[in-house]
């Protein structure tokens, strides 16, 4: 599924301040190669139901394990391993006898104990992934596991890995652990690399199963049809301590929403919980709803939070005509696209943004293989669109109760006229400061 960094932004995939952004939600990585391989499954989107579907397998194959999760591998003891290869130490003996074993440990004091560390922390790494191996083979029917199970086995084969995992760091003389960490410094260094790797990988799926099951999310289920279509029950935005749910449908006979409401009602954070909700369908992960049904879809488009450029000289209204441009060149294609438009036109007058904004969704509304969801203020276009049938109105509802604004955050049906700008500059006081100057 194709994703610009600009839909990536708006949707907050990724942040600037990264604790307020999906990948941080999504974050509960062990290691720190397990938090840069989450970072490239989030940034790459999945192209096919065929992997969808596998990742899924996965995550609720690991989301099954995690009461049992072997807790040997921590992020200490991967970062020793990997250490090991990029640190000197004196030359072991080429062939280690009791004598000159114990004469290293003697005269070489300081490299026989980081040595024994080390190697201490290799046999803890190797039998965290023999019990990982025993863990997931329940789960060898899945192409993803069971390739993570004949890598790990073929590794551990290795006779200087296996009689390692067997070794009790403890009680072995200087001239076993000599003779073992000669062999591992001089033939296994790819081995271990590779296996740590591994480890990240399955790390970075794990932290997909735990978010998960600590979330209560669901699987979306993914369907084949002509055209796009969307249909989710109790969808939500899942950076909100309290969220408010809602439900959509978006297919060929309907696949344009036109959205109006009151500023604060409720038209952002809805728009932003449908994309997230797609997004994390197409990397695999659960997604917050009840339930959700959709096609697959070849790219996600985002116009919401669009800047002016004062080095270029480009006015707010200009990058937003510039974007608007990009989405109906990329998405004119026959493919299906979900496309995110939040206050079309801010940057112009009222006049000229309703004029504008009413020819773009006459324009976009053609292209029936999409989806798409547009919020506006501009409520005064929805009756001249009310004669195309593909597009459905709704509305967040607020209502005023002693002077105070009551949002409700319920989707329904039809044109909001709220106009609540007035009252929300009053209700914060700042009425009262200006006529007190």
């Amino acid at each position: 599924m194709q994703v610009d960094k600009d839909t990536l932004h708006d949707l907050s995939i990724f942040n600037s301040d990264e604790s307020v952004s999906i990948f941080h939600y999504l974050n509960q990585t062990a290691t720190v190669g397990g938090k840069e391989m989450l970072r490239y499954l989030v940034e790459n989107p999945l192209d096919s139901i065929e992997k969808i579907n596998d990742t899924q397998a996965v995550v609720q194959a690991l989301a099954n394990t995690l009461p049992t999760w072997p807790s040997t591998i921590t992020n200490g003891t991967i970062m020793v391993v990997a250490k090991y290869y990029e640190t000197q130490f004196d030359p072991y003996p080429q062939h280690p006898t009791y004598f000159n074993s114990n004469w290293y440990k003697i005269f070489h004091a300081p490299d026989y104990a980081l040595t024994k560390y080390t190697i201490t922390h290799c046999i803890d790494f190797l039998q965290g992934l023999s019990a990982v191996h025993q863990l997931l083979l329940d789960y060898n029917h899945h192409p993803i596991v069971a390739s993570w199970t004949a890598t790990i086995e073929k590794k551990l084969q290795k006779p200087a890995l296996a009689s390692l995992r067997l070794m009790d760091a403890k009680t072995a003389t200087p001239q076993q652990m000599l003779s073992i960490a000669g062999q591992i410094r001089t033939r296994h260094k790819q081995d271990f690399y590779d296996l740590i790797d591994l480890y990240s990988t399955i790390d970075a799926y794990q932290s997909l199963a735990r978010v998960f099951v600590a979330q209560g999310l669901c699987f979306p289920n993914f369907i084949s049809a002509p055209t796009a279509c969307i249909e989710a029950t109790a969808c939500y935005h899942p950076l909100l301590q309290t969220p408010t749910p809602y439900n959509i449908t978006l297919e060929k006979e309907s696949n344009f929403l036109f959205l109006t409401g009151a500023n604060m009602a409720g038209k952002s954070t809805f728009i932003k919980a449908v994309g997230i909700s797609v997004y994390l369908a197409h990397l695999g992960m659960g997604v917050p709803a009840k339930t959700m049904e959709l096609t697959l879809f070849d790219g996600l488009l985002s116009n919401i939070n669009v800047m002016d450029n004062i080095i270029k000289g480009e006015s707010y209204f200009y990058n937003e005509v510039k974007r608007i441009k990009n989405t109906i060149e990329k998405i004119n294609d026959g493919k299906n696209w979900l496309i995110l438009i939040d206050e079309l036109f801010k940057g112009t007058n009222v006049e000229d943004a309703m004029k504008c904004s009413t020819a773009v969704i006459e324009g976009l509304r053609k292209i029936k293989p999409s989806l798409f969801i547009l919020s506006t203020h501009l409520y005064e276009i929805g009756d001249n669109l009310k004669q195309y049938p593909n597009i459905q109105f709704k509305y967040f509802e607020t209502s005023v109760h002693d002077g105070e604004l009551v949002f409700n955050y319920q989707l329904k049906e039809g044109i909001s006229d709220d106009r609540l700008g007035y009252l929300i500059l009053k209700r914060e006081g700042v009425v009262d400061l200006l006529q007190n100057l």
